[in-house]
């Protein structure tokens, strides 16, 4: 049972209205929030709710996600949403914070650590590593336009794909359930009331954009990527689920980038290991984040 709400707040980025959400308790340490991709901020209410006592909590709905405005043209990156991050501790005036983010989230923690390690105080990454990624190699011209070929004609897919529209709330709920076979009901109904709005004809749609499914066909290396967690200086949490598809980067040597991290593995956990296990993801991440 989830016992506060948050207020809901917006500020500006690169000309995007985004939203954010925040617990109060303003002069307790600041903790940012990071929800992955097609989620949105009030994912994280069990974990706020625990936490507010002991930190200024507040989450962002990344742009193209939940509340906050869609982008028109360009691409969804990590260094776009790495921007807006800056921008929201800009406009907050944040001492250096804690971070926890999920998934895409996790990986955009990261890499706002790793370019602004001064503003961070500790992050913990849940599943943020993602999939391994290829080390730079020489292509040829054909290789590189086949690849970018192929990423313009996935994008074009995408102009004629609509949000998909569920008869009833009901139904949008069955979605989520199918999605994360561990959602108590409960939690698989907070998650769906919180990520869909409603449309004229009385459907359903999830909140995101659908572009937020095309990653951009230029951007950091596994090598690049390494060289900036090399750069973060505080301590580091990577926390995975043993039932989760994401590979442990305990397992394949990713660890070794950081100058101090740490890896969790929690057990009959999946990608969501924050909604799977909350009590010992709680355990977990106040034992770390605690000074």
């Amino acid at each position: 049972m989830i016992k506060h709400s948050p207020a809901s707040r917006a500020y500006v980025s690169q000309r995007l209205r985004l939203s954010y959400v925040d617990w109060g308790n303003e002069s307790a340490p600041p903790l940012l929030l990071v929800h992955g991709g097609r989620d949105h901020s009030r994912n994280w209410d069990w974990v706020a709710d625990e936490l507010r006592g002991d930190y200024h909590v507040f989450a962002p709905d990344l742009r193209g996600h939940g509340d906050s405005q869609w982008m028109v043209g360009g691409s969804y990156t990590l260094i776009d949403y790495a921007y807006d991050v800056r921008q929201l501790l800009r406009q907050m005036r944040t001492p250096p914070v804690k971070i926890i983010g999920h998934s895409l989230g996790g990986a955009i923690s990261l890499l706002f650590a790793g370019l602004y390690p001064e503003l961070v105080d500790k992050v913990v990454s849940i599943e943020g590593m993602g999939r391994l990624l290829a080390s730079p190699v020489h292509r040829t011209g054909e290789e590189v336009a086949s690849h970018l070929r192929a990423w313009i004609s996935g994008v074009h897919g995408l102009s004629a794909r609509l949000p998909r529209r569920y008869p009833s709330l009901e139904h949008a709920l069955q979605r989520m359930q199918e999605v994360n076979g561990h959602l108590s009901e409960d939690q698989a109904r907070h998650l769906t009331v919180h990520g869909v709005n409603q449309n004229e004809d009385g459907s359903y749609s999830w909140k995101f954009d659908n572009y937020v499914r095309s990653f951009a066909p230029v951007g950091l290396s596994g090598t690049e990527l390494a060289s900036l967690h090399g750069r973060i200086t505080c301590p580091v949490l990577l926390v995975n689920g043993t039932e989760s598809w994401v590979p442990n980067p305990e397992e394949d040597g990713r660890i070794r980038a950081f100058r101090n991290a740490e890896a969790v593995s929690i057990e009959g956990a999946g990608h969501w290991v924050h909604h799977d296990r909350l009590d010992e993801f709680l355990i977990t991440v106040r034992r770390f984040l605690a000074p």
